[in-house]
């Protein structure tokens, strides 16, 4: 075991006493039949329950919790990071500043402001945003909180995992969807220290799977990326990420899906679990259902990430 996963691990103790007031801790919820139908035992940590609909709350009050409340602090998202950050804000006090592309849906624009935090309408899509948020960090001296490239990101993520140990007797194999990495980077680490006979897969979504390509690579790598359903894992990494390597250090296998399955499996989380959830969630049970056979009579557990989805996406989806 390396320091650095130690100390993550560490961080992500640390991180769960401070945010324990601002966070829900989401039910382990076993599976009603996909577990039958692979001859195992399945279960879905569920936090699509989670206060905004997404496991980002926890990176995002991690973040602000270990910043004094004097610390003016600026971001850029207009998807989960976006309403998670706000939300977090909203609930611990903390001055903040929220920059969005000019193009941002409506009603996140509107959810974003409802918890009375500074919006700024910045650049064509949100990359510009992103970098326009980063600017203004350096040149005014504010704390800059990144969707996933932080130490205090990743342990307030991995604090899913601390919850986990508490809530299953034991976990064979874990499921995560794989997007920056500060989500699977952060439960990897908790549940390497704690746990080191899981197995960690990660899962990617072929159209946009820029953390598969760089752990192939050893580094950071530009990468492809077209439309995903999966569209909470979509984008590149910094170059600089904090993610890869303990990316590296803790997943023990990847596992790259297409978009019918990650479409196959929406329907089963919604058809045979009664769960309807976002793109990115269905991704880490369509990486369970390929490799299932080799998980049979096992633990497995597979981290629903969230459910803040386009309804006429997702409703057309279930209807085809």
């Amino acid at each position: 075991m390396n320091n650095t996963v130690l100390e993550s691990a560490a961080r992500s103790v640390q991180a769960r006493r401070r945010i324990r007031p601002h966070v829900f801790e989401t039910p382990l919820l076993p599976s009603r039949q996909i577990g039958r139908d692979t001859e195992s035992s399945v279960f879905f940590k569920a936090e699509n329950f989670q206060l905004t609909g997404s496991f980002k709350i926890r990176g995002a009050a991690s973040k602000m919790t270990s910043l004094g409340l004097d610390r003016r602090v600026i971001t850029a998202s207009s998807g989960n990071h976006g309403i998670a950050s706000a939300q977090a804000a909203s609930s611990i006090g903390q001055a903040l500043t929220v920059v969005l592309p000019e193009n941002v849906a409506r009603a996140k624009l509107e959810r974003i402001r409802s918890f009375n935090v500074d919006v700024i309408l910045h650049g064509a899509e949100s990359g510009l945003a992103e970098v326009y948020a980063q600017q203004e960090a350096v040149s005014h001296g504010l704390a800059y909180v990144s969707p996933y490239n932080d130490p205090e990101i990743v342990a307030g993520q991995g604090t899913i995992g601390l919850e986990l140990l508490e809530q299953a007797e034991s976990i064979d194999n874990i499921f995560v969807a794989m997007g920056g990495g500060g989500l699977i980077g952060g439960i990897g680490s908790v549940l390497k220290s704690f746990s080191p006979h899981t197995r960690i897969y990660g899962v990617a979504a072929q159209n946009s799977a820029a953390l598969a390509a760089s752990m192939a690579a050893g580094r950071v790598v530009e990468t492809g990326h077209l439309d995903t359903l999966a569209d909470g894992v979509a984008g590149g990494m910094d170059d600089d990420s904090i993610t890869l390597p303990l990316a590296l250090s803790v997943i023990d296998e990847v596992v790259t899906c297409t978009e019918a399955e990650i479409v196959d499996a929406l329907k089963d989380l919604a058809f045979k679990e009664n769960q309807i959830v976002e793109g990115a969630a269905a991704l880490a049970l369509a990486g369970f259902l390929k490799v299932a056979e080799h998980c049979k009579g096992q633990t497995n557990v597979v981290v629903l990430c969230g459910a803040n989805f386009d309804r006429d996406k997702i409703f057309s989806i279930l209807n085809g």
